[in-house]
């Protein structure tokens, strides 16, 4: 099982519970939360913008068709939404919003945020969670160190986010919904950080949170 199934195991999950849905696929059926996980870049087409040259921005169409797909189901439903690297991007461009198409090229920094998969546990810099937040709540913390594997990063936050977190170099680390909705989404891998209470508490808190949206919808 690959690291997201591990650690939505780990908060409390069934297996049986966890459905994965390939890029492509309809987006049917009744569930009770959305996980958006780490992948490809998002066309910049989806966030009003020409490919940027020279930037090593790679797609895949079905992939966001698919991911958007969700996450407007999810909104329609009040679903629990936890995106991660990605899936922080994704929610972004969904609500509005814009991306960095290439760190590297457009905003350098001294801060390193793009490992390779085989480092996918290294802790590259802190991230710095604003109190008063949802993530603050979640985490029980002030300052997260983190692993970092993302070229990409948000831009103009969309309307009705706020940013919950920070590197040191400025980039948004961190988005949240409004108080009254379960949306969360970081720019790291708390999947691959197993036993790194943070990351296991948002995960936790994910699977509470759907749990009584099931609850709800039975309800209960």
């Amino acid at each position: 099982e690959n690291d997201y199934i591990r650690a939505l195991r780990k908060a409390g999950a069934a297996r049986e519970e966890i459905v994965v849905i390939p890029p492509g696929a309809p987006v049917e059926g009744e569930f009770h939360g959305v996980v958006l996980g780490g992948g490809a870049d998002v066309d910049p087409a989806r966030y009003g913008r020409s490919l940027l040259p020279d930037a090593g921005v790679e797609v895949d169409p079905e992939r966001d068709e698919t991911d958007l797909a969700l996450f407007e189901k999810a909104s329609r439903e009040d679903l629990p939404v936890l995106g991660i690297c990605r899936g922080l991007q994704v929610v972004n461009v969904a609500l509005g919003g814009t991306l960095v198409q290439d760190l590297p090229k457009e905003r350098p920094s001294e801060v390193i945020h793009r490992r390779s998969e085989k480092e996918k546990t290294r802790r590259d810099h802190a991230v710095s969670v604003r109190p008063g937040t949802k993530l603050h709540a979640v985490t029980a913390a002030g300052e997260i160190t983190v692993n970092s594997r993302h070229h990409q990063a948000i831009d103009q936050a969309a309307p009705g986010l706020s940013v919950s977190a920070t590197a040191p170099d400025g980039v948004i680390e961190a988005v949240e919904g409004p108080a009254e909705r379960w949306l969360l989404a970081v720019q790291w891998h708390p999947e691959n950080l197993a036993g790194d209470t943070p990351s296991e508490r948002l995960f936790a808190e994910f699977v509470r949170a759907a749990r009584a949206r099931a609850e709800e919808n039975r309800g209960g």
